[in-house]
Parts: structure tokens; sequence; C-alpha cells
């Protein structure tokens, strides 16, 4: 009798879990550190943009990323979230499905534009799309600063790239550090408008991070993060570390055509040894593969190189650290 019921028992699990559908996938916590700000429908503190503003940046991003999704055999969904209070966004990967969870209260907090809310979308589109390294060494998700880096150096180029996009809000400050930087990257009129835009609306979402973390250090373009990461890391990265990298991004003369890697974290973006001259990863948070990666390609080596392409310290690796625009920010060759 006691095995019938045993026997009854397994059969009745088997046959939930051949009904119940398989649980989303999501290791990215959010495009902001677990948080518990609020913000409703018409409270005192929805100050950022309108539902129909919303909408619209929304409305770009799903046409221009549903076909790419849709070529790599997926699905993207893009949860509209208005009336959730909920400050923040998130990404899950649910079989064949890019999901995107977009909440109204990060739309409605007061440091939003329409211009970062499209940086929050691209951002965890990232995640899903934007090459290594992913989290933890997984096989899907992108890590945080690398979904940044993806959001200016791949979506936002695409998003500001359109017509409709001419109407979004931004912030109105401009930012002298970032318009010369743009001016030094590119030489096109446009290029370097659609450089300067993605930076700018780096600058407003870091509005943000200085709010969620009552911060009363203001980070700038000119002030760069000195830390040089031991290991990559994929969890948030500081306020400053994430500006910085929204920069890079932007600077990154790669051709928007460029594909990224899900297991080569240089493919497709700027490296040194790929002979770019700016538009690097920080090193805040990215640990690179190989110190090749911050090296000169061999046409434009230092005197010194081993056969390795490392330069030892000393004379050499000093002229190297000086020809880099962040200077003091290299400590020693990583190996």
């Amino acid at each position: 009798m006691k095995r019938i019921i045993l026997l009854s028992a397994l059969a009745s699990v088997m046959a939930a879990q051949a009904v119940t559908p398989a649980a989303a996938a999501s290791d990215c916590p959010g495009f902001l550190p677990p948080n518990d700000l609020s913000i409703p429908v018409g409270s005192s503190d929805d100050k950022g943009i309108a539902q129909a503003q919303f909408n619209a940046v929304l409305d770009s991003v799903e046409r221009l990323y549903a076909p790419v999704v849709a070529a790599k055999g997926g699905v993207l969904e893009v949860r509209r979230l208005w009336t959730d209070a909920t400050v923040n966004a998130s990404a899950m990967h649910s079989g064949n499905r890019y999901i995107l969870n977009m909440y109204g209260g990060l739309a409605r907090h007061a440091a939003v534009t329409m211009d970062g809310f499209a940086l929050v979308a691209c951002h965890e589109l990232g995640h899903h799309l934007g090459g290594a390294p992913k989290i933890g060494g997984g096989d899907w998700a992108s890590n945080e600063g690398q979904a940044d880096y993806y959001a200016n150096l791949k979506c936002l180029r695409k998003v500001f790239a359109e017509a409709g996009s001419a109407a979004f809000t931004r912030a109105a400050a401009s930012d002298e550090a970032a318009r010369r930087s743009c001016e030094a990257a590119f030489s096109g009129t446009e290029d370097r408008a659609l450089c300067y835009r993605s930076a700018l609306a780096g600058k407003s979402v870091a509005a943000l991070f200085m709010a969620l973390r009552s911060e009363t250090t203001e980070p700038r373009f000119d002030t760069p993060d000195p830390a040089v990461v031991s290991s990559m890391f994929d969890k948030h990265p500081g306020t400053q570390c994430r500006l910085d990298t929204y920069l890079q991004g932007s600077l990154c003369t790669q051709p928007l055509s460029s594909v990224l890697s899900d297991t080569k974290p240089s493919a497709g973006t700027c490296t040194r040894s790929a002979g770019f001259a700016g538009g690097f990863r920080p090193l805040c948070w990215y640990k690179p593969a190989s110190a090749s990666e911050l090296l000169p390609p061999a046409a434009l080596a230092f005197p010194g190189e081993d056969e390795d392409g490392v330069i030892p310290a000393g004379a050499a690796f000093s002229a190297l650290r000086s020809a880099d625009p962040r200077g003091a920010r290299y400590t020693a060759p990583l190996r």
C-alpha cells in the first residue's frame, strides 16, 4: 500500500513539473542596486517624464531592436510597467524571450529625462546583447559595466540617430570636458553631436545615482575614477566609474556594425592593441583578459616590449602611461 501511495505521489509531482512553465532566469538585480524608493503616479515626487514620453522612448527601442533579437531567434518583450512605483529597471531571459522590465517609478524620478531613460532601456538591453564580460562568467547576462558600455557604444547611437529622437527631453546643462573629448575623437559634425548627446545622457542618470546613494560629490567627466580592479567587477560600479563608462562608450570609434562577442571581451570594442586612441572600458570595473589590450599594436609599439607584448615597469612603461589619456590610472602592467 505504501509503495502505491509513493508511486502516486511521484506521478503527481512529475505531472506538475510537466505543466509548470520554466521560471524566468534573471541574473540582473536592476539598473540601480536594490532600493526601497517608490514614486507613485501623481505623487509629490512625480517630476520626471510623462507616460507618453515613457512610451515614445520604448517605442523607439522596441522598433529598432525587435528585429535584432528576432535575428537571434528570440522575441523582445518590453514590459511597460508605468503604474509600478519601483525606482529601477531590470532584464530577464526566459526561453527565447528577451525581457526588459521598465518601471514607471524610475521614469518619474526628477533626474530622469527622455535621453536618460533611453540610456536605462539601452543598459537593460545590453544585458542581453552586450557580449562579454558576462556576470560570473555565465552564458547570457553581460555584467553591469558592460551593459553600461554597450548602452553608449551601440544602442544610444541607433536610438539618437532616429529623427523622432530629436523631440526627446534632455538635460539643459552643457559640459565642456565632454564636448572637447567628443571633438577630439570624431571629425564629423554628426558623429560629434551624437557622442556629446550620449555622454550627457550618462550625466543625467549619474544624478540619479547620486540621489540614491545620498552622495554630495558630483561626478565629472574630467575627474575619472583612479581605481584599478584586480579582478573583473560584475556588480554596479560607483557613480564616477559609471559616468566614465558612459563617456568611453560614447568616445569609442568602432563602427556601429562591429560585432561584439559573447566570449571575447575585446571583440568589437575599443582597445589600444586594436589601434584605438580612446573609448577604453574603465579599469575601475574592467579587468582585461590580457595585458595586450592595453598596449599599442606592433607598428606603434614602444621599445622594450618583451615577446609577449608586455612592457616592463621602467622608462618604456612610463612612456606608455604618459601617452594614455588616463595617465596615472596605470599603476603597474596587468598580467
